[in-house]
């Protein structure tokens, strides 16, 4: 490893048991401070988002988890950062390559525009719609002019948070537009 590489702050990414993200992240920050390498361990982030669900008319938010077992930390490399980071419980390891050179496994440092899309999507206001319907499933109305009519999802339009249903009206299908809080599963 070079001086300037030793000296660079890069992100990388670390593998933690799945679910056990916060914790792991707490205890990291935790041994940062008690072995004293804050300055070569600056950051540790689980990439979170904030996400509504609409699920049986009702609208949840929650924070979601982006990457399931992942999380990013900012840090120098070293030998010393490596082995804080490393020997944290619950980390698995890093997500590292091959060297070509010595043949051990090294961890790669994210590229900063994959780490400023992270960030950025952590960081959005709008909230990334999750509904829990699909194209083929019985859903049953329960507000506007088709109240308690049976239908069947036709599509989906998550940008518009709508749901195109075809209802049987008459003895034909109809195509009804509505919005995810005027149906529930049937």
């Amino acid at each position: 490893m070079s001086t300037q590489e030793q000296t660079e702050v890069r992100w990388y990414i670390v593998h933690a048991y799945s679910g056990q993200e916060d914790r792991v992240k707490k205890n990291l920050e935790q041994r940062v401070a008690t072995m004293d390498v804050k300055d070569k361990i600056l950051q540790v982030v689980v990439p979170t988002e904030a996400e509504m669900e609409i699920r049986d008319g009702r609208r949840r938010s929650k924070t979601r988890k982006v990457f399931q077992g992942y999380i990013l930390v900012q840090m120098r490399m070293d030998d010393e950062s490596w082995y804080v980071v490393r020997n944290t419980p619950g980390v698995t390891g890093f997500i590292s390559a091959e060297d070509e050179v010595d043949k051990r496994a090294k961890p790669i440092p994210l590229e900063q525009h994959e780490v400023d899309n992270i960030l950025r999507q952590m960081e959005s206001d709008k909230p990334r719609v999750r509904i829990g319907y699909s194209k083929g499933q019985s859903v049953r109305i329960t507000d506007g002019p088709f109240v308690d009519f049976m239908g069947v999802v036709d599509e989906v339009y998550t940008e518009r948070s709508k749901i195109k249903v075809l209802v049987s009206f008459f003895g034909r299908e109809t195509p009804v537009e509505l919005d995810y809080l005027q149906i529930e599963r049937a």
